[in-house]
């Protein structure tokens, strides 16, 4: 079972426009671990590219200034594929915060599909709530314990207030 956001942007309603909404899964994206670069142009990450060929091309050149070897920029470079392939819901996720969109559920689905329709079928329909439909409410102040004082205290100090 993969884990998706949901996602619309702040101005539209998903009541209306159910067209608008988009599902960003959690998990290992394996076309951005394989092709970072086409990966983040297809899904128009601009500032996650400029900073994927930044780094690339800093570590470059600090591997040939350190007089590094072949095998450990491989290695390097296959670690900072793998992050690119773990962080990219991340990165779209963070895309779509800077654009003005609202994330309003997290749900559990098999796929994308499943993931829409179970969405749909428990949208309460209130769009002016800025807040997730599964985030938490300020819980009420828990109550007072109502035993009534004992003079006996188990523990380490039989007496209150004794000194030791």
């Amino acid at each position: 079972m993969a884990v998706y956001t949901v996602h619309a942007p702040a101005t539209a309603d998903v009541r209306t426009s159910p067209d608008k909404v988009i599902f960003v899964r959690d998990g290992f994206y394996f076309w951005a671990f394989v092709a970072a670069i086409v990966w983040l142009i297809w899904h128009r990450l601009w500032l996650a590219l400029v900073g994927y060929i930044t780094i690339a091309i800093v570590g470059e050149i600090a591997f040939k200034f350190m007089n590094i070897g072949l095998e450990a920029r491989f290695i390097v470079m296959f670690l900072f594929a793998l992050l690119v392939g773990f962080e990219a819901g991340s990165l779209r996720r963070w895309k779509l915060s800077r654009g003005k969109w609202r994330q309003l559920d997290v749900v559990v689905a098999d796929n994308e599909e499943a993931a829409e329709r179970r969405f749909f079928d428990r949208w309460d329909g209130n769009a002016q709530r800025n807040e997730p439909r599964g985030s938490l409410s300020p819980l009420p102040p828990l109550p007072r314990a109502s035993l009534p004082p004992q003079d006996d205290v188990v523990g380490f100090f039989p007496q209150p207030g004794a000194p030791r």
